[in-house]
This record gives structure tokens, sequence and C-alpha cells, in this order.
């Protein structure tokens, strides 16, 4: 029993650690005057916040596929530089409980967070302009999602298979 006991301490010690800039990979974009955030550790668990600046310089997007499957991050917090979320940037993070967006992003990829299994809200900030094809495909425990007056353009099936969204 003792051992069974010494076994699960490690574990959910290990569940509770959150995430930090140092399980991030950035890229230089824009002539070398901005960062991308191009990668996350598959490592990288419980709460995340993405800096606003890396090295000095802006990070003003979440790069493509930036965070796929990264199946153990549940929340994660954008700082205020980000101006694009690529496709598929949180593609199949299927723990992802909530995200905050801040208003400096304009636009949404396609293909953003498919697969957003365990996200069951989203607020969408006043400065999107455009949300992309399938962006929240298969996210089947999405009940509520804000869109703001701002959209002017949703893509294709854009919430295809969400079979729970009951507010708009």
């Amino acid at each position: 029993m003792k051992l069974k006991s010494l076994l699960i301490v490690p574990l959910l010690v290990t569940s509770l650690q959150a995430a930090s800039v140092d399980d991030l990979t950035f890229i230089l974009i824009n002539g070398d005057t901005e960062y991308s955030v191009s990668d996350c550790s598959e490592s990288a668990s419980g709460s995340l916040v993405i800096p606003s600046t890396y090295g000095g310089k802006p990070v003003t997007e979440i790069g493509f596929q930036a965070f796929q499957d990264c199946k153990s991050l549940s929340s994660i917090t954008i700082l205020g530089s980000v101006t694009s979320i690529a496709p598929e940037a949180f593609r199949y993070c299927s723990v992802l409980t909530s995200i905050t967006i801040p208003d400096s992003v304009t636009s949404i990829g396609d293909e953003a967070f498919v697969g957003c299994f365990s996200m069951t809200s989203i607020t969408i900030p006043d400065s999107v302009t455009s949300i992309g094809d399938y962006a929240f495909n298969v996210c089947t425990n999405l009940i509520s999602i804000t869109i703001p007056n701002s959209v002017t353009s949703i893509g294709f099936r854009a919430f295809n298979n969400c079979y729970n969204l009951t507010s708009i």
C-alpha cells in the first residue's frame, strides 16, 4: 500500500505544475523584428502564459501547428501583442478547457482549435475580424461562444460537429 502512495504523489505533483516559457520554441519573423511561437514541448502541462515579448521583441503570432497535440495543457493565456492565431495552432489540444485571447488578435486561422474536446466556452475579442474554416471543428463539448460584431467573416463549417453548442 505504501508503494502505491509513493507512486501516486509524484504523478499528482507533475500534473499540477504549470508550463513555462521554457516549454516554447520561438522563431524570428517579419525581418527578424518579431517572434512567432512555433512549437511547444509535448511535456508541457497545466497552465501556460504566452508572453507578449521574448528576447526584447514582440511575440505577434501563434504559428502553424505550434501547440498541435499538446495533450496536457489545460489553460492558455495569450498576452497582448499577438495579432494572429495561425491554422491548426491548437489542433487536438484535447484537455484544453480555457484559452484567453487578447484584444490584439485580429484573425483565427483554419482549424485553429479543431479537436479541443474539453473546451466548453470561448469569448472571441472585439478585435477579431475573421474566423477560419473548421476553426472549432469537433469541439464536441463547446456549449457557448461569444462572437463580437467585429467579425465579418466566419469560415466554412467553423463550428462543424459542435454538437453541444447552445449559446452564440
